[in-house]
């Protein structure tokens, strides 16, 4: 997706608050639709049609449904028809190259590959329109009549292209009826600065400084070395991503709309089990409420329950991507949980905090390389690396080197990945009234002060990706 970040911050976002503050409220999902699609379009001019057809669609067998849904047999099939053509959708632009790269991997076949474009956000919005015929036909919500009020849900620009995945459920009511007030509107706009702080501050230098690593041949990376690249990936992923649900859920409350929270300090977990209650908390609820449950969850005996189990890290790594590193990575999740449930989770729930943090933040970054490298080659080469504990260099000057440059981003990150900000806020709450205000303006001025430095490098620096776009 061609995606500036300078155009949507002083054109694009202002333009479309000011209208839609302007309107009254029967015009505000109209102007809100308008906005999402033109923001979509911008850098997905074509695959617009896409996603018209597939809200089109959902809706179409929601109102089937409602009509003609008087005995279960009739819901069911509308069920079936949509998610069977939403899968279809999403696995033939998705997955058609994989599967044809693995076919001839394979069979020593030569077929070509489609050469398929993937639409920017489409697991995300897919996600979204299936939560919506589930429910509705779980009798969790209403058949919406307003196809209007349908499109605005799924096109909605502050989590169309990277989350978070939010259900018709939770946003239903807030489509026909919400408050805008000052207090929302200041809240909204410093978590939008907040994100964008981490997004271009910290995401893009620890992402810069893993690029760097990853490029080094074996000979010119130290086992310290290549530990810091995983850290550096590890931090970007999680600055990059929850920069972007930071982003979303500031614009939905400027917007008088209420997103759930997608991360919860997810580097603090003390075991693969709380990391995933704590990362990415919209799609692991999903696969949880539509996926592992309906299996059977760990209510019909081990076997079934360990069945379910790797039904789910499968499907998750391969939501994640189509390639094999992200099947990988599942299965790796996967057998972790396993081995928690059933191996050694009573023990490692006697151990101190410090041990539980640091056995779950290795297996954390560990898990993050094979996340990251997509070629088996390259990622067999910088694991081994990792563990050339005995054979290779432990440290180096470059290692050094890099230390001294990008230090402070370092612990600056690693500062924020805790939950420093929540207790500076619980300890202010304390303090009387006049030095709250006195630190507010602080703050004020602070929170000022990094969106003008998180301008300045965005015009300056060339290295922006968003990580979570290409899901």
């Amino acid at each position: 997706m061609v995606f500036s970040c300078i155009p949507f911050l002083f054109f694009f976002l202002p333009l479309c608050l000011i209208l839609y503050y302007a309107v009254p409220f029967s015009w505000k999902n109209g102007i809100l639709l308008i906005f999402s699609l033109i923001f979509y379009a911008w850098g997905e001019p074509l695959y617009i049609l896409l996603m018209l057809f597939s809200t089109l669609l959902d809706y179409t067998n929601g109102r089937l449904m409602e009509r003609f849904g008087t005995t279960r047999c009739r819901r069911t099939f509308f069920l079936c028809c949509s998610i069977c053509i939403n899968l279809s959708i999403l696995a033939f632009f998705k997955y058609a190259d994989f599967a044809v790269a693995s076919i001839n991997g394979l069979l020593g076949t030569q077929f070509a590959q489609p050469g398929i474009h993937l639409p920017v956000g489409i697991s995300f919005y897919t996600f979204q329109t299936m939560s919506y015929i589930i429910d509705l036909y779980r009798g969790e919500v209403k058949a919406e009549h307003s196809y209007t009020a349908y499109l605005t849900y799924v096109s909605m620009f502050p989590q169309l292209v990277a989350g978070p995945i939010v259900r018709f459920a939770d946003i239903q009511e807030q489509l026909h009826g919400r408050k805008l007030t000052l207090a929302g509107f200041e809240q909204g706009l410093l978590r939008f600065m907040m994100g964008l702080f981490k997004k271009v501050l910290i995401a893009n230098q620890t992402g810069a400084l893993w690029e760097e690593i990853r490029v080094l041949g074996a000979a010119d990376t130290s086992v310290a070395t290549a530990w810091l690249g995983a850290l550096c990936f590890t931090l970007q992923l999680y600055f990059d991503f929850s920069a972007y649900s930071d982003m979303a859920i500031g614009m939905g409350h400027m917007l008088g709309f209420h997103y759930n929270e997608n991360f919860n300090y997810p580097l603090t977990a003390v075991s693969v089990t709380d990391f995933w209650r704590r990362w990415h908390i919209s799609l692991s609820t999903w696969f949880r409420d539509y996926v592992y449950i309906p299996l059977g969850g760990n209510r019909k005996g081990v076997l079934r329950h360990l069945f379910n189990i790797a039904v789910v890290w499968f499907l998750t790594g391969m939501w994640h991507g189509a390639s094999w590193n992200f099947v990988l990575w599942g299965v790796y999740y996967g057998i972790l949980l396993m081995l928690e449930k059933y191996v050694w989770g009573k023990l490692l729930a006697k151990l101190p905090r410090g041990i539980r943090h640091a056995y779950a933040f290795l297996i954390v970054v560990f898990g993050f390389v094979i996340f990251a490298i997509t070629d088996f080659g390259e990622l067999g080469g910088y694991i081994t690396l990792l563990f050339s504990f005995a054979s290779g260099t432990l440290a180096d000057t470059r290692f050094l080197w890099y230390l001294g440059n990008y230090g402070a981003v370092l612990v600056t990150a690693c500062v924020l990945a805790c939950p420093v900000y929540p207790w500076i806020c619980q300890k202010a709450a304390r303090l009387g009234a006049g030095k709250r205000c006195i630190l507010s303006a602080c703050a004020g001025i602070g929170m000022l002060l990094l969106f003008l430095l998180s301008t300045a490098y965005m015009v300056s620096d060339t290295y922006n990706p968003f990580l979570y776009f290409r899901f």
